[in-house]
C-alpha cells in the first residue's frame, strides 16, 4: 500500500561541499530574499511529516529553521547516498511511524509542491521498492522516495562495498518513476555553479513579472 503522506519522513539533503560555487554552505545563499534553504523548507514541509536537514556543517548555522540536524552517518564527504542513508536511519530511530522517506536538494528552487504525492501514486502504481522524479528526459534521484526497510541494505552498499552512485544502487531495486513536465522551466532546475544562480534569478523576476 502506497504510504500516508504524514507518515513519511522528508529528508533535506545538503551535505555536500559546493565545490563548484566555491565552497560554503549553498543552501544558505539568498535567491528572491530568501535563502534556499527556506525555499525547500517551505516547498517540503507541507508534504511530509517530520522534517530534518541533512548536512554536515555546524548545526548552528541554521538554528534559525527550528529543524533537526544532521551530519552524515558515515566519514568523507560520500555523496548523495550517504545522506539518503542518513535520512532512513535517523527515520528508524526518530520517526518510526514513518516507513518512507522523502529526499529533497537543498539546490533546487523551484521543486513542485506535489513532488510527493506523485512520488507515493508512482509507487502504489507499479509495486515498487522507491521512486525518483523525472523530467525532460532525466530522472533527479535526490528527489525521491526511499523505504526505510532498506536503510540495512544501503549501509551494506555504501560502507562495505564503497558503493557511491545512486544509480547503481537503485538499479538492484524495483525503481518507479514520477515524470514532471518542463513546459514552463525544469522543476527541478538546480543551483550548482554561479551562471547557474544568475539563471535562478531570472527565472524568478521572469516569474513574478508574469504572476504581476
Amino acid at each position: 500500500m502506497p504510504p500516508e503522506q504524514k507518515k513519511i519522513c522528508g529528508l533535506l539533503l545538503a551535505g555536500g561541499q559546493s565545490r563548484r560555487m566555491g565552497g560554503g554552505d549553498k543552501c544558505l545563499m539568498t535567491l528572491g530574499g530568501k535563502t534556499l534553504l527556506q525555499r525547500i523548507v517551505e516547498t517540503a514541509a507541507p508534504q511530509v511529516g517530520p522534517l530534518m536537514l541533512n548536512t554536515n556543517s555546524d548545526p548552528a548555522l541554521f538554528a534559525a529553521h527550528d529543524l533537526p540536524v544532521v551530519p552524515d552517518v558515515i566519514d568523507g564527504f560520500a555523496g548523495p547516498l550517504a545522506g539518503v542513508l542518513t535520512g532512513l536511519e535517523w527515520a528508524a530511530v526518530n520517526a518510526p511511524e514513518c516507513d518512507w522517506v522523502a529526499s529533497f536538494a537543498c539546490d533546487a528552487p523551484f521543486a513542485p509542491a506535489d513532488l510527493v504525492a506523485r512520488l507515493v501514486a508512482a509507487v502504489g502504481e507499479d509495486g515498487a521498492d522507491m521512486a525518483c522524479a523525472t523530467s525532460g528526459g532525466r530522472e533527479h534521484p535526490v528527489f525521491a522516495l526511499w523505504s526505510v526497510r532498506l536503510a540495512g541494505e544501503l549501509r551494506t552498499a555504501v560502507v562495505d562495498e564503497g558503493l557511491r552512485k545512486v544509480d547503481i544502487w537503485t538499479a538492484r531495486y524495483k525503481l518507479a518513476r514520477a515524470e514532471f513536465d518542463t513546459e514552463n522551466g525544469d522543476p527541478f532546475f538546480n543551483i550548482n555553479r554561479p551562471e547557474d544562480f544568475d539563471a535562478a534569478t531570472a527565472l524568478m523576476g521572469a516569474a513574478l513579472l508574469g504572476n504581476a
